[in-house]
């Protein structure tokens, strides 16, 4: 009975997360901990496969933007909870990513998006925010051992710091310690080998499966 109780809770837990309910989330948290549930279980059991859930359905055409942009607000308010009790343990998380937006562009809305979802799928994120020059992408690398740079740039005019970005990690010896993924309105798959880039994600839950994959996960 108390296993069954629990995975109900769990579920539930799950649930709101998905239906973007961030009260129920954070109170749902507190009582699974409360519970004795442990932070790493429900950050395994709950919160990776509803943010799993609401990349799906994103995928399926059932969500939209406002729809995983709530998910994602309900996911953050039970991992900060579930954080400060996570710190410092063994394989706490998949792989660190360092995301931003390339210089001289300064959208953002999708990369909050897939940063909040790499979150989800147990990432640890690194955001290093919008108009960032390749600098800040080489010291995520050299200073905070990032496994994954993900840069985004919405604008045509900006692409190509994409490009400077990868050289500047070459340049800096770190390109083949670091996975480099890339996204945004004007990018394609070619445009990505072109420069260099280990790989493309046209939206932000094809771009958690991309980053698992170069993590050597299943997607």
């Amino acid at each position: 009975m108390i296993n069954n109780a629990t995975e109900k809770l769990i579920s539930t837990l799950r649930q709101s997360v998905v239906n973007g309910d961030h009260k129920a989330a954070a109170a749902l948290t507190a009582r699974a901990l409360a519970e004795g549930v442990t932070p790493r279980r429900l950050v395994d059991e709950a919160l990776v496969p509803a943010m799993d859930d609401a990349g799906r359905l994103f995928e399926e055409c059932q969500f939209f933007v406002p729809e995983l942009l709530v998910a994602a607000r309900a996911m953050k308010a039970s991992q900060a909870l579930l954080t400060p009790l996570l710190v410092g343990t063994l394989n706490a998380t998949v792989g660190r990513v360092a995301i931003g937006t390339v210089k001289g562009d300064m959208h953002d809305i999708g990369k909050n998006l897939v940063g909040a979802l790499l979150q989800g799928a147990g990432f640890d994120v690194l955001d290093l925010g919008a108009d960032v020059p390749p600098a800040r992408f080489v010291a995520a690398v050299t200073e905070h051992h990032a496994d994954i740079i993900a840069l985004s740039a919405i604008l045509t005019t900006t692409m190509q710091q994409m490009k400077h970005t990868v050289r500047a990690l070459e340049d800096a010896g770190v390109r083949e310690s670091v996975k480099v993924m890339v996204g945004g309105a004007p990018i394609t798959d070619r445009f990505a080998a072109e420069i260099g880039a280990d790989g493309y994600a046209d939206n932000a839950a094809a771009a958690v499966a991309l980053a698992r994959r170069l993590m050597g996960q299943v997607a």
